[in-house]
């Protein structure tokens, strides 16, 4: 990439040319969403941006794009993601929230409405806050709880939830140890929990292998390990028809239907992505 680049098309241009020439996924995106965030544009305004960018803007532009040339995730570049209408802070002990986990929240808000919009939620593993942050904020009458093992994790979901202006109970915890005060009271309980199997973690992407906490990913032998973690650890938490959503791995649905089957709860569906791709299991704790 060639840092003189006169106007904010050629430079978005010549650094998606360097970004395809090494391999890097979805070229034209990287290079647009970088640069669109430096100018505080949208990526269909810089076309028309006739301001040349300024030395300092081409030096800046020129050192991100050589990040994302080591495959380091533009999200990470930047230091925040795009959720939903938030705008989240990450760090190293976050996941990099994915437009997947949005059907997710979906899920989650149909589930509360049907509750008339109050009842007790619980985020397990909530990492950047992405799912409580959001229900929390869209469903304000909602007492929203969310976990963490990382204390690190639970500050950033913490200064994420207060931007939004979402009131969350914090937990630091191991999945749902320690949450005594919430036994028997858990309307909703949600989790995008790791579920990569561990011979599958060296073929990731470079952007998730090398970037994403390895503890957000690792499933386990099979990728079901936190699934049985929760059915064993957290049905106590439930109330009677409480439900359950749980975000899931490609063709993993069945399996993790079955084991909350065996632990006591109904299946009661699935729910696809907008790729078409189920992401989240229902189930419901009738006794």
């Amino acid at each position: 990439m060639q840092t003189g680049a006169a106007s904010a098309r050629q430079a978005a241009r010549e650094a998606a040319e360097c970004l395809e020439s090494v391999g890097v996924p979805e070229p034209i995106a990287s290079a647009e969403v970088l640069l669109s965030e430096l100018l505080g544009i949208g990526r269909a305004e810089i076309p028309f941006h006739k301001e040349s960018l300024t030395e300092e803007q081409r030096a800046a532009y020129g050192a991100w794009i050589s990040r994302r040339k080591d495959r380091e995730p533009v999200q990470r570049i930047l230091g925040y993601a795009y959720f939903r209408n938030l705008r989240l802070d990450l760090d190293e002990n976050t996941l990099i929230p994915r437009p997947d986990t949005e059907s997710v929240v979906d899920v989650a808000l149909e589930i509360m409405d049907r509750r008339g919009g109050v009842g007790r939620v619980l985020d397990l593993g909530t990492g950047s806050g992405a799912i409580a942050v959001s229900i929390a904020q869209e469903r304000p009458l909602c007492e929203v709880h969310a976990t963490d093992i990382s204390e690190a994790a639970l500050e950033t979901a913490r200064r994420n939830a207060k931007k939004a202006g979402a009131t969350i109970h914090f937990h630091r915890a191991d999945m749902a140890e320690g949450l005594e005060n919430l036994i028997g009271g858990v309307d909703l309980l949600v989790s995008n929990p790791p579920y990569v199997p561990n011979s599958d973690l060296p073929d990731l992407a470079p952007e998730v292998r090398d970037w994403d906490p390895r503890t957000a990913l690792d499933g386990g032998p099979d990728g079901l390990l936190y699934y049985r973690r929760i059915f064993a650890e957290a049905i106590h938490l439930l109330a009677p028809g409480a439900d359950m959503v749980l975000e899931v791995g490609d063709g993993q649905s069945e399996a993790v239907l079955e084991l909350g089957r065996r632990a006591g709860l109904v299946p009661i569906g699935v729910h696809s992505d907008l790729g078409g791709t189920i992401r989240a299991v229902l189930l419901r704790w009738e006794r």
